[in-house]
């Protein structure tokens, strides 16, 4: 009896127990968003988030935005808050995507599209264009530069800015020659980047 108990109270915490993002900036400026607790879910920090949204400023409104690894939402729903015309989230974990529909709801935003996919498997065939997109995968899975190279190859506009967060011991990268690297900061652990795509 007591094992089962156990067993129950852990398969609870793993889907039920939650935390919340913040929204910094912007319409629903203040606003905090459940999220859950999820293993490999690792949330923008307010801080990181606060100097992206600081580079992107000229850039964000009225703005087609892709979320690739969307998880938490932090970033796609910060960008909606600041004036985003459209924003599409991808995410893979099934409870994940779920809480981002609860919290489409909440914040009764029509302009969002959640697809419950493997971000790399989806973007194997563009579909739309986009003129912001943010890669925030997992770390140390190497799904950076698969995922630069699917994005590249039909999804963005020209002049789109890419931001890339990830391990800052995750070395040099290999991007496209008419990718442009305009900001760059590390945090910690973290290493973050904007470029912009360049027309060829």
């Amino acid at each position: 009896m007591r094992k089962s108990n156990n067993r129950s109270t852990k398969e609870n915490e793993n889907t039920k127990a939650t935390g919340s993002i913040r929204i910094i900036a912007g319409k629903h400026r203040g606003r905090k968003l459940p999220v859950l607790m999820a293993d490999g879910l690792r949330p923008t920090t307010d801080r990181v988030k606060e100097t992206l949204f600081n580079w992107l400023m000229p850039y964000i409104n009225q703005s087609q935005c892709l979320d690739c690894f969307a998880g938490a939402g932090s970033l796609g729903f910060e960008a909606l808050s600041r004036g985003a015309k459209q924003v599409t989230f991808i995410e893979l974990d099934k409870k994940a995507a779920r809480q981002l529909q609860q919290n489409k709801q909440l914040l009764n935003a029509e302009n969002i599209t959640i697809n419950n996919s493997n971000a790399l498997t989806f973007l194997t065939t563009p579909s739309d264009t986009f003129d912001v997109a943010f890669i925030d995968p997992p770390f140390r899975k190497g799904l950076v530069e698969q995922t630069v190279t699917l994005l590249n190859n039909g999804w963005l506009n020209d002049n789109a800015l890419i931001y890339i967060e990830m391990e800052s011991e995750g070395g040099q990268l290999s991007l496209p020659s008419n990718w442009s690297l305009l900001k760059e900061k590390v945090a910690g652990q973290v290493s973050y980047r904007l470029y912009q795509r360049k027309p060829k």
